[in-house]
């Protein structure tokens, strides 16, 4: 596989530096992407950065993922308007092992030849003194040219401006380069498009320090069809931790995506070939209410992230709230997932001891709780066909609800009408 050119028609190659795509199809090479630990999850926005490796991958090249403690205690200023909170050092270390933990879900690590490598860059800096710094690196690139970059321009022309911290990233950065060029025999760098003037500064240190001779590649910034930020929803971002965004919101993030958006992103965050990726395009086109693209895309992308099973269970969850699903999905959920389950849906709390004994339909659904705002309206629906629990429709007044009909041993699902959920927890 051509490494290059299977990024070019993915739609996600943006700038790349001459030679780039000769050395890559002339020789097995090592590459690397960097990632700022800036909290301990990746989101969908580190996505694109972590396919760009896979496809590295898959093409016999090494790839680097270089987790930036160092740089994380400083912050990339690169088209951000305002200066990130600096992290201490016990908060960077737990934010690079939950990063580790998480890129080994996509790339296979190791020692072999084509095997992922994660590297650490506070491990090299943290023995370089300031003064050190300044001599060996700082005197090989000029205010001038690390003026001329669009990232340090905007910040400059901006209210807030720039510190000298943020100013020093770029040189940080270039030596990173250097470091994985000597050490690793690293000779090409990938990032988004945001990158490219980090990339060329690195490129320039090598070639300043020892007359090497390094490549780059950036990918292009994803953004929704509308112009919207991709990964971005009213609710924050989409982060791969299931304990910040649960597989079932992961999944519907996907599932939600416009037809123009799906058709774009199953070709840059799935491995599908472009065979695959037409057959679908083509049958979505033929009846687009189906929504095939985007059905395969969730699909693809939530068990890559996630599991199998938590793919499953976000599709009998959204078949439950949306269709005719049964319950059976709630058994492999925590008491967490099953809150994000049905976050925005109204909950009430019911003492065990009550339901122990044993209380009357009506009494459950308008004093224990506010499912009706009166006995006699629950009555009423009751009796016409509009209430189940528990996806049962009832329609006995007399009936008198036990811990048997317990989910989980813990939950009661009520249901008004066809769309109104309503999620009773016992404790």
């Amino acid at each position: 596989m051509n490494f290059v050119e299977e990024l070019r028609w993915r739609g996600m190659l943006q700038d790349i530096m001459p030679g780039t795509e000769e050395l890559l199809n002339k020789e097995q090479v090592a590459g690397y992407i960097g990632f700022d630990p800036t909290g301990d999850s990746l989101h969908v926005g580190h996505l694109t950065q972590i396919m760009t490796l896979i496809h590295f991958q898959h093409a016999g090249h090494k790839p680097i993922a270089l987790v930036g403690g160092a740089t994380g205690m400083i912050g990339d200023p690169s088209f951000k308007s305002a200066e990130r909170n600096l992290l201490d050092e016990a908060t960077l270390n737990h934010n690079v092992a939950a990063l580790k933990n998480q890129l080994t879900k996509f790339l296979t690590f190791g020692e072999g030849e084509t095997d992922a490598k994660m590297v650490n860059n506070f491990d090299w800096f943290k023995e370089f003194s300031f003064l050190d710094f300044i001599r060996d690196v700082g005197k090989l690139i000029t205010v001038n040219y690390m003026m001329a970059k669009d990232s340090v321009k905007k910040r400059l022309e901006g209210e807030n401006g720039l510190s000298f911290t943020e100013f020093s990233y770029q040189l940080i950065q270039g030596y990173d380069f250097y470091y994985l060029w000597k050490n690793h025999n690293c000779k090409v760098q990938m990032g988004g498009s945001d990158q490219w003037g980090n990339i060329v500064t690195g490129s320039e240190i090598v070639r300043r320090l020892e007359q090497g001779n390094v490549f780059g590649l950036t990918t292009q910034l994803i953004k929704k069809s509308d112009g919207q930020k991709f990964g971005k929803t009213e609710s924050g971002a989409v982060w791969l931790d299931a304990k910040k965004t649960s597989p079932y919101k992961y999944y519907q993030f996907w599932l939600n995506a416009t037809d123009d958006d799906a058709k774009n992103w199953i070709k840059i965050f799935t491995l599908k070939p472009k065979e695959e990726i037409d057959a679908l395009i083509a049958e979505h086109d033929a009846a687009p209410h189906l929504r095939i693209v985007q059905k395969a895309l969730a699909q693809d992308i939530t068990i890559r992230t996630h599991s199998e099973l938590d793919y499953e269970t976000a599709v009998k969850t959204s078949e439950f709230l949306f269709g005719n699903g049964d319950l059976s999905f709630l058994a492999n959920l925590d008491h967490e997932a099953v809150l994000e389950v049905f976050d925005g849906v109204p909950q009430f709390q019911l003492e065990k001891e009550k339901l122990n004994a044993g209380i009357n339909i009506l009494d459950l659904l308008a004093v224990e709780t506010q499912v009706f705002s009166s006995k006699g309206e629950a009555r009423k629906m009751l009796q016409g066909g509009g209430v189940s629990l528990n996806r049962e429709k009832l329609n006995d007044i007399e009936l008198v609800v036990n811990t048997d009909q317990l989910i989980n041993g813990k939950y009661l699902i009520a249901q008004r009408g066809k769309k109104n959920y309503y999620l009773i927890t016992v404790e």
